[in-house]
């Protein structure tokens, strides 16, 4: 059987795109990172509020960080969790970890602190990370949680002395962005390198199968699960990445440094290998922006600085494209814009194309995949309404219930198999067990059509998750905590149709008693759920819509819009 038979997409990767990668050409992702320390050395890495770090800052950075972390005691494979927004600590945090021989738990910084303790029970974590705005969420549960070191960071800290003193000021003074806390024996973050710079980083024997990150994600059963990514599964999707980029990428000028704009928060899969530790490993400068909500600030920075990559989701590039600042940015140099984490509308497709003369790439992902599966083409011209083809060295197949691949054209739900796809979850075998086939396939519970070119397009979903702006929202998850509430009988949720986040949050309550208010709900909701978990639209009902056995319809509900 020709390679193209087995796997038909094949002839639509542009010319000099392999149809598979090699990923043992590094033993650990610290590997990967040292080589570009040196190489790229006195190259910029990041740059934030105007000022640049370069990869050999970077390198000093995480080398004390990690010798500190080793310091207080903590071994190969203890968890480390970070929660932060994009700021230069992130990337020295995770390069720190790693270099330490720990494993990375990506935290929501606007997590509640009931989201927090659940992850750092679950995860095991005994040290965080954490930006000084979000403290008091930690302080409300640390006392919970298996954490013993606490390592506090502000805005400023790698901003230089007048400068980050200046941004802290306005943060604490001006913004009022750091609520009051408490965290006795917490330690700031530049003492906590200062300290490091004074000990010797002890290199731990890394191997491709150690873990790197636990990244979490919603559960079917409404509790959130870390998918287990090994340090071989983001190597494998780093290089990937590249390979898959590098036929506009080698468009870049001589002599001019490829950037991408990271927008998307670090924490969440997308950002972190396909901006971080992509641009690690190809010597590329980071541009980051702290809070991608804030259009007018992410389009002033955008506007002083050339970049060639654009990792978004639909509700960004919407966003950014309507706004009247748009044309103070310079897009021409824009190689490369990466549509994932949700699905892209063909509306604005069209609109960023005719704005900025770069086709928006759809692509597709799971946390579980780290994150890439699929992607269309980057020499694509137009919008394709698909989630492309299989990465270099991807498998990808529609299959029905029994697991047996449906013929082409027919809807199935999509599995992977790929040097991407996750161990499996953390410290759950039997949830493991449900995704992962005997033949090595991860089942995405998303459904799909293969068209006989071998590009994907998904048509439904098998789980009721809502995506919101490319967020996963389990239904359970919501249900169990409005259940709670006082005056509730019995609540349903589910996802309804949104112009702005393509899927919003609809809750449905049946009330116990009379003085259950639409506000004393959504107030519950602000106190226990992150915000784009929050129900959009609360509608009251006298019943549910149940199966005979008692199962409720949600079907039915998002029927009844």
């Amino acid at each position: 059987m020709s390679n193209t038979t087995a796997r038909p997409w094949l002839a639509a990767y542009p010319p000099g795109v392999p149809a598979d990668i090699d990923s043992s050409q590094y033993n650990s992702l610290v590997q990967l990172m040292e080589e570009s320390f040196q190489k790229f050395a006195d190259r910029t890495a990041y740059s934030f509020m105007g000022k640049d770090i370069t990869f050999a800052q970077t390198d000093a950075l995480s080398r004390a960080f990690a010798a500190y972390l080793q310091g207080l005691g903590l071994v190969k494979g203890d968890r480390v969790a970070i929660m932060m927004p994009n700021v230069p600590q992130y990337p020295a945090a995770v390069a720190a970890i790693l270099r330490a021989g720990l494993v990375v738990v990506n935290v929501n910084p606007l997590y509640t602190p009931r989201e927090l303790e659940h992850q750092l029970k679950d995860s095991g974590s005994r040290a965080i990370v954490i930006v000084e705005n979000f403290a008091r969420t930690l302080e409300q549960c640390i006392a919970n949680t298996p954490v013993k070191h606490v390592v506090l960071a502000a805005m400023g800290d790698q901003l230089g002395l007048l400068k980050g003193a200046l941004v802290n000021y306005v943060v604490r003074n001006v913004k009022k962005m750091v609520p009051a806390y408490q965290l006795p024996g917490a330690v700031r973050f530049n003492a906590a390198i200062a300290q490091g710079a004074r000990s010797a980083l002890k290199k731990p024997a890394l191997t491709p199968d150690d873990v790197a990150v636990l990244q979490y994600t919603g559960g079917t059963t409404g509790v959130s699960k870390g998918a287990v990514l090994l340090h071989r599964n983001i190597i494998a999707n780093v290089l990937q990445s590249e390979v898959w980029n590098q036929p506009v990428m080698d468009k870049v000028p001589a002599g001019e440094q490829p950037t991408s704009v990271c927008a998307l928060p670090l924490y969440h899969i997308f950002a972190f290998t396909v901006s971080m530790m992509l641009s690690m490993r190809t010597g590329g400068k980071v541009i980051l922006l702290p809070n991608a909500r804030d259009l007018p600030a992410v389009l002033k920075e955008l506007s002083k600085q050339t970049f060639h990559s654009f990792p978004a989701v639909n509700t960004l590039f919407n966003g950014l494209a309507h706004h009247p600042d748009f044309n103070t940015v310079n897009w021409k140099n824009l190689k490369v814009s990466v549509g994932g984490g949700m699905a892209v509308q063909g509306a604005v497709a069209k609109l960023w194309l005719e704005k900025t003369g770069c086709p928006i790439c759809e692509g597709y992902g799971l946390s579980e995949t780290s994150p890439s599966a699929s992607c269309n083409p980057t020499t694509s011209t137009e919008y394709t309404g698909t989630i492309g083809v299989p990465m270099p060295g991807t498998w990808m197949k529609c299959i029905d219930d029994n697991g047996n691949e449906v013929p082409v054209g027919q809807p199935g739900e999509i599995a992977i198999k790929g040097p991407q796809v996750m161990a499996g979850y953390w410290q759950r075998p039997d949830e493991t067990a449900k995704v992962m086939n005997a033949d090595g396939y991860f089942k995405s519970g998303d459904i799909g059509i293969m068209d006989s070119r071998g590009y994907f397009k998904i048509v439904d979903r098998k789980k009721d998750m809502v995506l919101v702006s490319g967020f996963n929202v389990y239904p359970n998850e919501v249900e169990d905590v409005v259940s709670m509430l006082d005056g509730v009988l019995e609540c349903a949720v589910v996802g309804v149709p949104d112009d702005k986040t393509g899927e919003a949050v609809k809750l449905v309550i049946v009330k116990k008693n009379p003085g259950l208010t639409e506000e004393k709900v959504r107030e519950y909701c602000r106190a226990n759920l992150t915000g784009y978990k929050q129900p959009k639209v609360i509608e009251f009902r006298t019943d549910l819509p149940k199966t005979p056995v008692g199962k409720i319809l949600r079907r039915e509900l998002r029927d009844k819009k």
